[in-house]
């Protein structure tokens, strides 16, 4: 006995052989980080009493940070390669170091979502649902609350490391649901025109040379210069869909994923070249929404972003719902980036509004929503933020100042703003292609 006490202490991992994962505090999870030892300042580790029943022989916790959790992984011969205790830590660090090593098997299969048994079929797959993901806590439903909670501990570990998409290697920001055994690979291949994901080089190669595709699969509904955008519907691009939900998943943090994508009509942004339409983005829309939502969730890749396409998806969205003659609003709550990209669209189109106008105008809020298809309560949310709704005379008014719009004109012709064209969009609404019984082409 107690030579085998020994031995089980001799192959017992040291600190140096584990990988720890760090949260930066108050920061983006997308910073989030596997990390060897000498990575931390030992100095300001302070020793903690670990918990007895997982056995574990010390613990620590980063300065300003709390013990998480272990992970452990496995090679593909079986053996162990290395335990991690999740920290959370006040100091910043460099780039992502997976600890993953995917197993040895066939890539041959057609990633159908709809027809396997992915690696979410528990409780939590109630939450795997709609656009956003809306966090409520324990308020009223004790059950709802723990599916959450059991949610949030699911995914605030990354388990994919990068892909490849086309000519761009992407780092991952955030977990994915991916089934197994791919959510255990340190990197992925994505094909462009199919979203078909793969864990080998090897398979990625042939299936780029024999994949007949270069388009996504739907219908075009804008075409200019080289920007192009397809409309697909769930239900009928099932498999295209959820593989386009996992792999968007990877970089947005309060989205639910889900596999039931009948209810919504996805657009995917794309640009075009001599080899295909290559996708830059997209935005969800739910076929039929109570709350006038516009836009479920939205996505620009990040070897696209800065680009201004983030803009472009946001107008396109607002350019179908004038088409339908409904203002709307994207589904709340939106990501840190969306919130961003949305203040910036909004103050934009306001302030070009208004910089058209003369002055002696009496323009109404409910005016400026139907001409821009923004909702009322998007206008005086962004005008408060900048300061331009007043009390005057027992009623609020919208107080816009010369001087600021000339500035604002003078550094927005400065800028190339991305938007949609709508002379270039041949997009009919659903409702009235029920109607006339046409499809979706102007």
């Amino acid at each position: 006995n107690n030579n085998n006490n020994n031995n089980n202490n001799n192959n017992k991992p040291s600190a140096w052989d584990l990988l720890y994962y760090v949260h930066y505090v108050e920061h983006d999870r997308r910073l989030d980080e596997w990390v060897t030892l000498d990575r931390f300042d030992l100095s300001t580790l302070e020793r903690a009493t670990p918990p007895a029943a997982e056995g574990l022989a010390e613990g620590a916790d980063a300065a300003n940070g709390t013990e998480t959790g272990r992970r452990t992984r496995r090679s593909n011969d079986g053996k162990f390669v290395r335990q991690a205790y999740g920290a959370s830590s006040s100091r910043r660090g460099g780039r992502y170091g997976g600890a993953s090593s995917s197993e040895a098997l066939d890539d041959g299969g057609d990633n159908n979502t709809n027809n396997r048994n992915s690696n979410n079929n528990n409780a939590s797959d109630s939450l795997l649902r709609g656009g956003n993901w809306h966090y409520t806590g324990s308020a009223g439903n004790p059950d709802l609350a723990e599916l959450e909670a059991e949610h949030h501990e699911i995914t605030k570990v990354k388990n994919i490391g990068q892909i490849v998409m086309g000519k761009y290697l992407v780092e991952a920001w955030y977990y994915s649901p991916f089934p197994a055994p791919y959510n255990r690979a340190e990197t992925l291949y994505i094909c462009e025109f199919t979203l078909k994901y793969m864990r080998k080089a090897s398979f990625y190669a042939r299936h780029r040379r024999e994949c007949p595709r270069r388009t996504p699969p739907g219908d075009e509904i804008y075409r200019k210069g080289n920007l192009s955008v397809y409309e697909l519907d769930g239900k009928d691009h099932r498999v295209y869909c959820q593989n386009l939900c996992l792999l968007a998943k990877l970089f947005l943090d309060h989205k639910t994923l889900y596999y039931d994508v009948d209810p919504f009509h996805f657009y995917v942004i794309t640009e075009v070249d001599e080899n295909g339409a290559h996708v830059v983005g997209y935005f969800s829309k739910e076929k039929v929404s109570a709350e006038d939502y516009n836009l479920a969730c939205i996505l620009t890749f990040p070897q696209y972003q800065k680009c201004g396409y983030g803009k472009f998806i946001i107008s396109l969205s607002y350019e179908l719902s004038k088409r339908e003659g409904k203002p709307g609003s994207p589904e709340k709550p939106l990501s840190d980036l969306g919130k961003i990209s949305y203040r910036s669209y909004w103050t934009h189109v306001l302030l070009t509004l208004f910089s058209e106008q003369t002055g002696e105008e009496n323009v109404q809020i409910r005016d400026v929503s139907l001409a821009t298809g923004i909702k009322t309560e998007d206008i005086i949310s962004t005008l408060q933020s900048l300061n331009m709704i007043r009390y005057w005379k027992g009623q609020h008014v919208v107080f816009v100042m010369q001087d600021f719009l000339k500035k604002y004109r003078e550094r927005d012709g400065q800028r190339k703003i991305r938007l949609c064209d709508g002379k270039c969009l041949t997009w009919i609404p659903h409702a009235e292609r029920k109607k006339g019984g046409v499809g979706g082409g102007g």
